[in-house]
């Protein structure tokens, strides 16, 4: 069972985090090609961002509908990525994960990874009542993803740089969703997006999401957490 340190790092801004979680990714490539073991190399991060739209590395910008004058007048800003995926948003409410992992030590590939992250949220979802699956033909978790009602709660995108992962994905919670109607979220320009609160009605405690979420982790993963 491989161990994880989790880590809460509350709001912060996401470059920083960004920053932040691609030292922790460097780290962990350097004890591999060392050849050195470290047992508390994998990372599990959740962060909260402040407003903030980003772009994977093959999304089209042109799926940012508004211009820079309009993104500071709603508080906004704006990142090309080096993740996978087209553009999201990230703001207050919202879980983000990020599991900076080396999937050799789990003995996964990326595909597999990216089904067991998706597997986590179906199952922290279902705690809530919430029926959620995948779409075929896209990452992330969907609610009736096979009707014109299909809406997004939770995208997924990933860098994975010698089979160690960083970025991840986003939970909405408590999420503002007027902030999605300045994007075609990950490039559809056809679904909409939910969240939690949504669904169920009213706000929900941030922290018993967090908990679940690392639960769902721990046993999808087959890790120990260390926090």
């Amino acid at each position: 069972m491989q161990k994880v340190t989790c880590i809460d790092l509350g709001l912060m801004d996401y470059k920083k985090a960004w920053d932040y979680q691609s030292g922790l990714q460097q780290r962990l490539i350097g004890a591999k090609t060392n050849n050195g073991t470290d047992q508390a190399g994998n990372y599990l991060l959740f962060v909260e961002h402040p407003h903030v739209y980003t772009l994977g590395k093959s999304g089209k910008e042109n799926n940012l509908l508004i211009q820079d004058n309009l993104l500071k007048s709603i508080g906004a800003a704006f990142y090309k990525t080096d993740r996978g995926g087209d553009i999201t948003y990230h703001g207050p409410g919202q879980i983000v994960g990020y599991p900076i992992f080396d999937l050799d030590s789990f003995a996964i590939g990326v595909k597999d990874y990216i089904h067991k992250l998706e597997q986590v949220i179906i199952d922290t979802l279902a705690e809530f009542g919430i029926a959620a699956s995948p779409m075929e033909g896209a990452t992330g978790v969907w609610l009736e993803p096979d009707n014109p009602h299909a809406r997004k709660i939770c995208a997924i995108g990933v860098r994975v740089s010698r089979s160690v992962t960083m970025h991840g994905f986003a939970l909405n919670v408590n999420t503002d969703l007027s902030y999605f109607s300045y994007i075609n979220p990950c490039g559809y320009v056809d679904k909409g997006v939910t969240s939690l609160a949504k669904e169920l009605g009213a706000g929900q405690p941030m922290d018993k999401v967090k908990n679940l979420l690392l639960n769902n982790m721990q046993r999808v993963f087959h890790l120990s957490a260390i926090i």
